[in-house]
């Protein structure tokens, strides 16, 4: 009787120590598996190249496992991770936004990039904001008490677009000093909102400035004895530039991705409605679909073969043109009417800088990262001291400049840029 209870006793510890060793399920297994097979159906069998980004809340320590996971999930489906040249690449993104997390795979084969993605449950309680990858700094070029519609600093000067005035400024050593007014001669009645893009000319030694029916182009004359800049208008309805490459864009390869920011842009000019404060969705090439009419416009570069163009039409709907087909953007509900793009070197290498809703007592901007079809917090907000008005991508295409109209009626330029965490 002794010998059957101490077998039963051993027994029962053996059990027990069983149960305690045996591997609980993970709960990045179901996900996992459910992307592997979206992408094992775009790539059929054969090797891909693995690269994780983790924008979300996760542990780095559980990555290692996480890609463990989808590598034998892929192998079942006939997908063999491999450094291989000539292999197809396989970039998985990790991102989350306040209610959900969202795992995102851009599947490259040759020049063309498809997207695969899965809902994943929370689990464990998730932190009210995603961890940042940058935070937005800002620094005041100039305060008037006169609206501006737009600024651009070139040739160690500061120029600015009135509604019906271009300014120029020079250093002095209290900061920027104006320096030249120049009428731009409307003959059209403005918008109740008026709008404005300044541009450095092709040659970097001037700017081209787009207003309401009107172009002007500026030079700056250093032979003359204390140099001086000459400024022309003249009428014109031609299309407003609305994309174009950074002046020195350089590559970027993002920590863990193969993500190449030295992608050929090119240059986007659309049609501007004169009579009200809108571009009407019409532009200077064809683009396999036609636009809606809209306010802002941003390339995002995601990789050297896939860039496509994001606009927030004037209907308020934000959507992503890629593959000549319109997508609906989400994860938008709070994003103003002007956002533009900022190439950090942070994160993916590039965010999209968003104005606030206005539904907030003071306005603000915003980096957001677009993995794929849907918008994620890559920074906390920073506070504006009024409401954005304009917001554009420098020349260089490393900050945005932003107008603020803020108490008392004053105007605030700023430049914005990024600190990488």
């Amino acid at each position: 009787m002794k010998a059957k209870r101490l077998i039963w006793a051993i027994a029962m510890v053996a059990s027990t120590l069983t149960e305690i060793a045996a591997p609980t399920p993970s709960q990045w297994e179901q996900p996992a598996a459910n992307l592997a097979e979206q992408v094992a159906e775009i790539l059929g069998p054969g090797q891909a190249r693995l690269a994780i980004r983790n924008l979300s809340t996760v542990s780095t320590d559980e990555i290692p496992a996480i890609r463990r996971l989808l590598e034998q999930d892929l192998k079942t489906r006939g997908v063999l991770a491999s450094d291989a040249e000539g292999a197809n690449t396989v970039r998985v993104t990790l991102s989350e936004n306040v209610r959900e997390r969202l795992w995102v795979a851009e599947v490259v084969e040759g020049n063309e990039t498809r997207v695969a993605m899965v809902r994943v449950e929370p689990g464990t309680a998730q932190q009210s904001q995603p961890k940042s990858g940058l935070a937005l700094r800002k620094q005041v070029a100039i305060t008037t008490n006169e609206a501006v519609l737009a600024a651009l600093e070139i040739a160690g000067g500061l120029v600015t677009i009135q509604p019906e005035e271009i300014v120029i400024y020079g250093h002095a050593a209290e900061g920027w000093r104006e320096q030249k007014r120049v009428g731009i001669g409307q003959k059209k009645p403005l918008p109740r909102d008026p709008r404005g893009i300044i541009l450095p000319s092709a040659n970097g030694s001037g700017f081209e400035v787009s207003v309401a029916g009107m172009v002007c182009s500026g030079s700056y004359l250093p032979a003359q004895p204390a140099g001086d800049w000459t400024v022309l208008c003249c009428e014109s309805d031609d299309p407003w530039t609305i994309v174009q490459p950074p002046v020195a864009q350089t590559g970027s390869a993002t920590q863990g991705t193969a993500t190449q920011m030295d992608v050929s842009v090119t240059p986007m000019k659309a049609f501007y409605n004169a009579a009200r404060n809108y571009f009407t969705g019409v532009v200077n090439f064809s683009l396999g679909v036609d636009l809606p009419p809209f306010y802002s416009a941003a390339q995002i570069i995601r990789s050297a073969s896939s860039a496509p163009l994001l606009i927030g039409g004037i209907d308020g709907k934000v959507q992503i043109l890629e593959g000549s087909a319109l997508k609906p953007v989400a994860g938008t509900r709070d994003w103003g009417s002007d956002f533009a793009a900022l190439h950090s070197g942070c994160g993916a290498g590039m965010q999209i800088v968003v104005s606030g809703s206005g539904e907030a007592a003071g306005d603000s901007l915003r980096a957001y990262e677009l993995p794929a079809q849907e918008a994620f917090p890559a920074s906390a907000s920073l506070a504006m001291d009024g409401t954005v008005t304009a917001l554009w991508t420098a020349p260089d295409g490393n900050s945005v400049f932003a107008v603020v109209h803020g108490a008392a009626d004053q105007y605030e330029v700023d430049r914005v840029t990024a600190l990488c965490n």
